[in-house]
């Protein structure tokens, strides 16, 4: 049952610069800006009873009010930098509303840009766990990683002025040949939908705690844009779901 007296903010972070990709996050894909497909997603949420973008343009600001998402502030500069962390503008975000609005969220929900796969249903799969679990401080989606990192290489120095080939977790170059991957306990990566109690923000300083519940989605649901393949890859796709 929803309780409608909790306060579940969206939060989705769009800054306007970008090394890979210029202005990535409004970069059309099949159609729409990237940043418009989970705003249409987090439109469709149960939960969540209101959706903020944080960004440092007006530019981008403009389109933001055109997919119906709200825009009160635009983020300072010093939160839209290469070294920003994904925390630093949700704080700035809860601080700035409760100052100057007097609005304190019970539960802040992060929300990337560039996962344009996502659907309503992983964004409050996410959610109802940390709602399921009273003691649970923040509730993360996942999905399983298309690579194992048992599998992970890296370069080390052979001791004679060049390189030789290791396992990134044990150091070994024996183990560096193929293996069995159902030999392995299945590993997981974030797939970028995070809930998180507002004391957690206010007192850990982070948008994780001590106890995380997890929602798992689909690996296609988790593609994190951040290439001109990855755009190409995910409108075929796009594609392809259209017509199925």
């Amino acid at each position: 049952m929803i309780n409608h007296n909790l306060k579940i903010l969206g939060l989705i972070g769009a800054r306007s610069g970008s090394r890979g990709v210029l202005d990535k996050n409004i970069k059309l894909l099949a159609g729409k800006p990237l940043m418009a497909w989970i705003i249409s997603a987090a439109k469709k949420s149960k939960y969540l009873n209101r959706l903020i973008v944080s960004t440092d343009s007006e530019k981008y600001a403009e389109i933001v009010r055109a997919h119906g998402a709200e825009i009160p502030f635009l983020r300072p500069a010093e939160y839209a930098s290469d070294q920003s962390t994904d925390y630093d503008f949700v704080r700035h975000a809860v601080d700035w509303l409760e100052k100057n609005e007097g609005y304190k969220p019970d539960i802040v929900v992060r929300l990337a840009a560039t996962l344009p796969m996502q659907l309503p249903e992983d964004i409050d799969g996410c959610i109802g766990e940390l709602l399921k679990h009273s003691e649970a401080d923040t509730a993360i989606s996942i999905a399983e990683a298309r690579q194992h990192p048992a599998k992970a290489l890296k370069l080390v120095d052979d001791g004679k002025g060049g390189k030789r080939l290791v396992t990134y977790i044990t150091g070994s170059s024996r183990e560096t040949g193929p293996s069995n991957r159902q030999g392995y306990e299945k590993a997981y990566v974030r797939a970028h939908v995070v809930a998180c109690r507002m004391h957690v923000i206010k007192e850990f300083n982070s948008l994780a705690g001590d106890h995380v519940k997890y929602y798992i989605i689909p690996q296609e649901r988790s593609f994190d844009i951040d290439s001109e393949h990855d755009f190409d890859v995910v409108e075929s796709l796009i594609k392809r779901i259209r017509l199925s």
